[in-house]
């Protein structure tokens, strides 16, 4: 069943469905602008995925924002996760910079996807996202880029497998109508 709650952008609330997620920081600060900081944020999403119990497909965090792709299997645990991930991330960032009270997170954005295409697309697109942001200059080094779901798909899939997805699912045809980043 669905439900609609009304934010600006609405979320769509659905049992078992999968989700592109992207959330961002405040006025795009870069809070997550060192490798300490983003193994904050990448365990704090980790360990909402394992306590809200849904799939994990795929994921990227950069400086100012991070993507996840996952399966919620119960609606009303998708805007928990969100308050889990950036709740959490957020409480260990101030307590590293000895802050006290300070947002850091926007807001967050979440599409249903509809079908494989939509699913294998939003799959490249965040993996694609360390180089759309020069992070990394060129394809062939995406592996080297820590903070992301790809090299754990090359290695338990190969190269091949990933160039395959890349061509019959190319992220040309994907834009978020969020993505401004």
């Amino acid at each position: 069943m669905s439900q609609i709650v009304y934010h600006n952008p609405p979320h769509i609330y659905r049992d078992n469905t999968i989700y592109i997620i992207t959330s961002s920081t405040i006025n795009k600060q870069k809070y997550f602008s060192t490798n300490i900081k983003k193994q904050i944020l990448r365990k704090a999403i980790f360990n909402s995925i394992k306590e809200i119990q849904c799939n994990l497909f795929a994921w990227v965090i950069l400086e100012n924002h991070y993507h996840i792709l996952v399966e919620i299997l119960n609606s009303r645990f998708l805007s928990k996760l969100m308050n889990l991930i950036n709740g959490r991330s957020s409480y260990m960032i101030n307590k590293l910079e000895k802050q006290t009270i300070r947002k850091i997170w926007y807001s967050y954005w979440d599409t249903c996807i509809r079908n494989k295409n939509d699913i294998f697309t939003r799959f490249n697109y965040i993996h694609n996202n360390p180089i759309k942001h020069k992070y990394i200059k060129k394809f062939d080094n995406l592996a080297s880029y820590k903070y992301s779901s790809y090299s754990h798909y090359l290695k338990t899939n190969g190269s091949e497998w990933i160039k395959d997805l890349f061509m019959r699912y190319p992220i040309i045809d994907y834009v978020d109508k969020y993505d401004n980043y």
